[in-house]
């Protein structure tokens, strides 16, 4: 497939001369597809960050590289504005019948309606939390009155009695579970195979499929996996705080197994192999589709492990291996879990904070409040918001839709696995998680 894209790519290169020029000679979808994954990487050169992985042919890249240098984001703009005509004539053109062929076309007007909004942010337009997430996202959150939480931190409060503040109580019981520096690779190690080996069970994967790990610093962020394609990924674990036995399965599956690793070895195998989508080779972190990744993500952790699964693990497995204690680990999951209530709260400070309407230190307050964080993990949640702003939703927001899209399929672990491998290997939009 790459082979057959390069020479599409290579064909048109060398007919057009005008920077801008579609990259494919017929009026269809897949032209559409392929000016969709130029425009695409032409933003990237001017925003770092902004394309999070492709893995189509050098002459696509190299041609966005030309076109950054002569384009302004104004003219980008245009185009992208225009190439969502395009696709939008031909949604309306394909009729009302949910084919994967119409789904193919709602998700580029989706992907660029969200370059559009970018762009718009790029060039210095200031919107609201709301309007940036329902413009980038395709979902409008909700930011709910800190004050409408108070009764979940009660109940925290009440599992973690003693005096001092909150945030500390939860953070003096939890520290006795970080995973010291020279075992988190091991268990790490174990808990992905763990993940892997669950996954693997409900969800056929190519062979050759394969992750390497890595111990980072410095990032805003927890984990990051970063697909390389052809069923490969570099899954990264920042180090800056310690990290704790919980997040070793909630790591393991969210960036590989079944979360990010095998939703974008799906999309390469079934989309851009099985069908020529080559679209799908692409993936900007600011659209619909991180929804959809980071949502599933987040779910894959519960579905892997259902129950009490993740504690019988943790007590049998990985806090043997990282030489910590076990008497509380039902505890620790427990509070983990009860904690995930307050989720949404961070979207109320992070809409205050990016408006202006809170400083820093006030945010961190709150945060430490509302998501009992301790003031180092403050500060790092803080930092993830002023890099990623709106994109913080994904996680709760995005969570809670693939939950009640999946589980509406039947009660059994085999119909929840079946609906997240369709999630995970068609076309799916957001709005699509809202038809059970």
């Amino acid at each position: 497939m790459r082979a057959l894209l390069a020479m599409v790519a290579s064909a048109a290169l060398a007919a057009c001369a005008t920077t801008g020029e579609s990259l494919a000679t017929d009026t269809g979808m897949d032209a559409i597809a392929d000016d969709y994954v130029l425009l695409q990487l032409t933003i990237g050169e001017k925003e770092s960050g902004y394309i999070d992985a492709f893995y189509g042919p050098d002459v696509v890249k190299n041609r966005a590289v030309s076109d950054a240098a002569g384009q302004s984001l104004p003219q980008l703009s245009a185009r992208a504005l225009a190439l969502r005509d395009r696709a939008a004539g031909l949604l309306r053109a394909s009729g009302v019948e949910p084919s994967l062929e119409q789904r193919r076309a709602r998700f580029l007007v989706a992907q660029l309606t969200a370059a559009i909004t970018r762009l718009q942010m790029m060039q210095g337009a200031k919107l609201s939390f709301q309007d940036e997430a329902q413009g980038l996202f395709g979902v409008r959150p909700e930011t709910p009155a800190l004050s409408t939480f108070d009764p979940v931190i009660a109940e925290v409060d009440r599992l973690v009695p003693g005096s001092g503040p909150l945030w500390q109580r939860v953070d003096a019981f939890k520290k006795q579970f970080d995973i010291p520096a020279d075992r988190l690779k091991p268990v790490m190690d174990a808990a992905i195979a763990e993940c892997r080996s669950r996954t693997l069970a409900r969800i056929a994967m190519p062979a050759g499929e394969r992750f390497e790990l890595a111990l980072v610093t410095d990032k805003p962020w927890s984990g990051y996996n970063y697909y390389q394609g052809d069923y490969h990924s570099k899954i990264e674990v920042n180090t800056d705080l310690p990290v704790r036995l919980d997040r070793a399965i909630d790591l393991g599956c969210h960036e590989g197994y079944p979360g990010h690793h095998v939703y974008n070895v799906l999309l390469e195998r079934d989309l851009v192999k099985g069908r020529g989508w080559r679209e799908y080779a692409v993936y900007p972190l600011y659209s619909p589709q991180s929804l959809i990744a980071e949502g599933s993500a987040n779910y894959g952790i519960d579905l892997a492990f259902p129950g009490d699964d993740a504690v019988a693990f943790n007590t049998r497995v990985l806090a043997p291996l990282a030489g910590l204690p076990t008497a509380d680990v039902a505890r620790f999951v427990a509070l983990n879990q009860m904690t995930e209530k307050l989720t949404s709260a961070r979207y109320t400070v992070a809409s205050r904070l990016l408006a202006g309407e809170i400083t820093e230190a006030e945010a961190a307050d709150l945060l430490q409040k509302y998501q009992l964080e301790s003031p180092e993990r403050a500060a790092q949640s803080i930092r993830f918001i002023k890099t990623y702003r709106s994109y913080i939703i994904n996680y709760g927001l995005g969570q809670d839709m693939v939950r009640a899209h999946v589980e509406a399929a039947g009660a059994t672990q085999e119909a929840k696995w079946r609906r997240m491998e369709q999630i995970l290997s068609e076309p799916t939009l957001p709005e699509d998680l809202l038809a059970h």
